[in-house]
């Protein structure tokens, strides 16, 4: 207001002034007037000018100081804003944080909620369209909590089982696979869902890809599949596994590996405990897919001593169920085709060797169970009831009501001569046991295996010496001959 005061002063004065020399008659010659006047006149209103621009300026900044009088004549003693609530604004902030985030979420993931309609009715369409193999349609329940879920191997025999529990408990999974062994047709039921993705992909090459856990069962499994290139099976298991180990050290994620009841070879204990070390031929023609095991379960472990890698090895022993394929080469899938055609049953040896067998969703609770604890040392998986080859030969042909004759042939070298799990790790670390008993477990691959017989017209089986002809395309994948 001084300021102001003083500039109306100056005004005026200016004013005065000029109404003063305009009133003197003007001539070229004015001793009267000092010299300067009329300079100085000009150099008042120039400078007068000039500070009307800089009062323009201020204002601004005048308003602001005003403004922070008022705000500072509004607050009480404690400092804080008369009517300013904090703990209400920050529920306000935080909720409106979480919204937008959960908001921005579901639109960048597209995934359906976990236990959701869409993911109920694709799990229910999955389970009645293989009612007819036997498929025991599982409980449907949401996860405690989502996680991303790698499987190698996953459109085989055993790997498509676990799909579908992880799929139906509401996991975001992931498919890997060569489909050397494997095949589309075990997972296209959940081809388009937003939960599912299928690559074709060797695991031999390293994969970059972000996941919480991984099940690593690449590999093939069955005498003929894993004998056409043992080379390609050892670097399967060595190589493949040495990749899914990096990357689950990366990632600090847990890892799976499927190793096998091989590892014990031809066992002189028995039953079979996880503390034996096992007798087996490193230069045997099953020796790329015993030691290949061997050498993956100790790489296992050397991630896990030295780089803190969360591990676990399930040591799984005969595994039979739909989806098996039918030229596989194996005991159950052999005696079942033949006995379903008629044709003679095929017994390598004099028929005395024991084999125990386990149904395929006992095996997948049970890796599953191993997942989600916490014991990292082997575990057997398998069922104890035993029998001869000859007995479950004469089970099939009752069950199948088959007239198909029993045959012995030569004995396959370094064929085991006894194979039964000690189970007592398993039950008393992950409260697990087979549920089902082989009679039934064989009512319903049989269901499956008829199934597959219709579609193709016949099956031819493979033996020993025929792994080749599966390559080759002698015999189809669907065990047709070409």
């Amino acid at each position: 207001k001084e300021h102001r005061r003083r500039e109306g002063v100056r005004k005026r004065v200016i004013i005065t002034a000029s109404s003063r020399a305009a009133s003197r008659p003007r001539s070229t010659h004015n001793d009267d007037v000092p010299s300067g006047i009329d300079d100085d006149g000009e150099k008042e209103h120039s400078s007068m000018s000039t500070y009307k621009v800089d009062i323009r300026l201020v204002v601004p900044v005048v308003l602001a100081l005003v403004g922070c009088v008022y705000v500072a004549a509004s607050r009480d003693s404690s400092g804080i804003a008369k009517g300013y609530n904090t703990d209400k604004l920050n529920q306000i902030i935080e909720s409106r944080v979480a919204y937008e985030v959960q908001q921005q979420l579901d639109r960048k993931m597209r995934l359906l909620n976990a236990g959701g309609k869409g993911t109920k009715k694709m799990a229910d369409t999955a389970a009645s369209s293989a009612k007819d193999f036997g498929v025991q349609k599982q409980e449907f329940k949401a996860p405690m909590k989502k996680l991303r879920v790698l499987v190698t191997g996953g459109a085989g025999f055993v790997g498509s089982h676990l799909v579908d529990r992880l799929m139906e408990q509401g996991h975001e999974v992931t498919v890997l696979d060569n489909m050397f062994t494997g095949n589309k047709r075990n997972v296209q039921h959940w081809i388009g869902h937003p939960n599912f993705n299928l690559v074709q992909h060797d695991v031999t090459i390293p994969v970059h890809i972000e996941v919480d856990r991984i099940y690593h069962l690449a590999c093939p499994a069955s005498p003929p599949h894993y004998m056409y290139n043992p080379i390609k099976t050892i670097k399967t298991s060595v190589m493949g596994t040495l990749n899914m180990l990096g990357l689950a050290k990366r990632l600090r994620a847990r890892i799976l590996f499927t190793s096998t009841s091989e590892v014990y070879g031809d066992p002189e204990e028995h039953p079979q405990k996880e503390t034996y070390w096992g007798h087996v031929n490193p230069i045997g023609p099953r020796a790329c897919y015993d030691e290949g095991k061997r050498v993956g379960e100790t790489m296992m472990y050397a991630y896990k001593d030295q780089a803190n890698v969360d591990v676990r090895v399930a040591r799984i022993f005969n595994t039979f169920g739909p989806r098996m394929n039918p030229a596989d080469g194996r005991v159950v899938s052999n005696f079942i085709v033949q006995a379903l055609q008629g044709k003679d049953i095929t017994i390598y040896g004099n028929g005395e060797a024991t084999r125990s067998f386990q149904y395929v969703d006992d095996l997948v609770a049970g890796l599953m169970a191993l997942m989600e604890n916490g014991y990292q040392a082997p575990v057997n998986l398998g069922n104890p009831d035993e029998y001869t080859i000859r007995h479950f030969a004469e089970l099939v042909t009752e069950i199948t009501n088959s007239s198909s004759k029993i045959v012995h042939q030569e004995a396959t070298k370094d064929d085991p001569r006894q194979r039964r799990p000690d189970i007592g790790v398993a039950l008393r670390e992950l409260g697990w046991k087979p549920r089902y008993s082989v009679r039934e477990g064989l009512e319903r691959a049989i269901r499956y295996f008829q199934s597959e017989i219709d579609r193709a017209g016949s099956i031819q089986t493979v033996g020993p010496g025929e792994f080749a002809a599966v390559a080759s395309g002698k015999i189809t994948s669907a065990g047709k001959i070409a």
